[in-house]
């Protein structure tokens, strides 16, 4: 689910690239990108060939690696309040910012939200560090599109590895990231608040880091700040990140299926508890737009739970779920039937 460059493709697509400039407009593909009547892929996988250096993502990489290096002194400088804050803003950064403001928000418009709180929901999915909104999301529709065939940025049957992180060191996007983010993304593209958060990742973040580094100072003096910058950023978005990453190796590896797709998008119980429902993948793999990822009463989805509140209070509106997926199928039998 991550993206760290508005281009983004599995390395050994690159002599595919004639068929991904025939793709469905992204406008098109929100619409429904994995009709649950197409067959399953199964058959058999091949395992990518090692990409070329020319292809890595350099600064991706070092940004990649430097958080988990950082984590790793998480020991050393551990207080209550430092995991106390990591946990809440790893909730909010991962079901609030990346579940529904990336991904059920911009990348399938599964409901409508004011424009003031799409942009709150943006930015802190954002200080997830998963990419930019347009990176993320065009990468995410491409996925939809192409998933687990050739063409899927991240499908296991390039290698679970790949699936889980490595694609994101890669880029193939033949020196056209503009051009892949006027594929995928074009409604995006229209929104300068959207294009100014893309553009300002890096800033945004080093600002983040460096208020939190001095409220830090200020409450408890340097031993504090360094406790605060390890755990609230370090080690908050590195779990972020490895609980979404395990949706698109884990949750198209093992679990159960309620619905027969194209690909081998999975239901996975531990997958949906840690990602706040996005474990549910087999069910929105079949049915992308639906808000909803749980189908079945016990799929408890905690973003979800999230939306229904927004509706309750008037803040969330034309959220596509289970029960208006169901009335639209009705209203469209009666008018076949008349």
């Amino acid at each position: 689910m991550l993206g760290n460059d508005p281009v983004i493709d599995s390395p050994n697509q690159q002599h595919r690239q004639h068929h991904a400039n025939t793709l469905t407009p992204p406008q098109a593909m929100v619409e429904e990108l994995a009709p649950a009547s197409l067959p399953s892929a199964g058959g058999a996988t091949k395992v990518s060939p090692v990409p070329t250096v020319w292809n890595i993502q350099w600064g991706a990489s070092a940004w990649l690696i430097a958080l988990h290096i950082g984590a790793l002194y998480a020991p050393w400088c551990f207080t209550w309040s430092g995991l106390g804050l990591a946990i809440l803003f790893h909730w909010m950064t991962g079901s609030l910012g990346i579940c529904l403001g990336f991904h059920r928000l911009l990348t399938h418009t599964g409901l409508i939200l004011p424009n003031w709180l799409k942009n709150v929901f943006t930015t802190i999915g954002t200080l997830a560090g998963e990419g930019g909104p347009i990176s993320w999301t065009a990468n995410h529709r491409k996925h939809h599109a192409y998933s687990d065939q050739p063409g899927d940025p991240h499908s296991p049957h390039d290698g679970p590895w790949w699936s889980h992180a490595f694609w994101l060191a890669f880029t193939t996007d033949n020196g056209d990231p503009e051009g892949y983010a006027r594929k995928w993304v074009p409604d995006l593209l229209k929104d300068k608040y959207t294009v100014f958060l893309e553009k300002y990742f890096l800033p945004i973040h080093i600002a983040f880091g460096a208020l939190v580094t001095g409220i830090g100072y200020l409450v408890g003096g340097p031993a504090l700040a360094v406790s605060w910058l390890v755990w609230v950023i370090c080690v908050r978005m590195v779990a972020v990140m490895h609980t979404t990453w395990l949706v698109n190796s884990a949750s198209h590896i093992w679990g159960y299926k309620n619905y027969e797709t194209r690909d081998d998008s999975r239901n996975n119980w531990f997958v949906a508890i840690i990602a706040y429902g996005e474990g549910w993948h087999n069910n929105h793999h079949a049915h992308p737009r639906l808000a909803q990822h749980g189908h079945k009463w016990w799929e408890f989805d905690m973003t979800f739970m999230i939306i229904r509140m927004l509706r309750a209070v008037g803040l969330a509106k034309d959220v596509i779920d289970l029960k208006s997926m169901d009335e639209k199928k009705r209203r469209h039998a009666e008018r076949a039937v008349a």
